[in-house]
């Protein structure tokens, strides 16, 4: 049954896996909430791991991705190499989209919103189609790790999530980004391109520029703002 309250015990299940395996975490995961838990997968290179370790555990695991109708063609290139790589079936790949078509969105609230006002733009093309879709599930899987931002430094590796009112589960959430390319080499996981020049973080075409060495691997999302979550994550 989906959880309503958050369950006290999530933070010493979450403790009891720190020494763990990410594969131990979703194995977990899949057999507690399986049907009902599904991965979002926004075809970067945490999330294309957890395709592949979610692929060996359980093939029939879903997953849902955002197309907020502004992803790069080399995402939508890497998602057509997932699906033919693990034979994906297309139950198990959801597409979410916004209410709004673009030109509705301009017509609605002006052109190029995500310049004007961000965060509305991305309520409007990620955070309402997530809501919709985690409405079906108990549980989601996703990619996001400690060392990725000052405002996912906490996150567990089971967690209640309060926003979406669900489990989430973060198996990745203790790794690196050398652990993550570690994996994807050793297993050969397909990757999206943009990762090999410069992109270690991949949003929409409008609010994702390349990343310099050195520089934090996100500050290429919504440069020049203040912003540094699309509103799916706390922060």
């Amino acid at each position: 049954m989906k959880a309503s309250v958050e369950n006290p015990d999530f933070k010493t299940l979450s403790d009891s896996f720190e020494a763990k395996s990410p594969q131990d975490v979703l194995a977990y995961a899949i057999e507690k909430y399986h049907p009902k838990i599904v991965l979002a997968c926004s075809f970067g290179a945490e999330d294309v791991v957890l395709v592949d370790m979610a692929h060996r555990i359980n093939p029939l695991v879903p997953m849902f991705y955002l197309d907020t109708d502004f992803l790069f063609p080399e995402t939508y290139a890497t998602r057509d190499r997932v699906i033919e790589q693990y034979g994906l079936k297309p139950v198990q790949v959801i597409q979410v989209k916004s209410l709004l078509t673009p030109q509705k969105q301009a017509e609605s609230y002006g052109d190029a919103l995500w310049t004007s006002n961000p965060d509305q733009c991305c309520q409007l093309r990620k955070v309402e189609p997530l809501t919709r879709v985690l409405k079906g599930y108990s549980a989601w899987i996703t990619g996001i790790r400690r060392d990725q931002a000052p405002s996912r430094a906490s996150a567990g590796l089971i967690e209640w999530d309060q926003k979406f009112r669900l489990v989430k589960v973060n198996p990745l959430a203790r790794w690196s980004w050398t652990d993550v390319w570690s994996y994807i080499k050793i297993y050969e996981v397909p990757y999206n391109p943009l990762h090999d020049q410069d992109y270690p973080s991949i949003g929409c075409t409008h609010c994702t520029k390349p990343v310099m060495p050195g520089q934090d691997p996100r500050s290429g999302r919504w440069q020049g703002s203040a912003k540094t979550e699309c509103g799916l994550h706390k922060s």
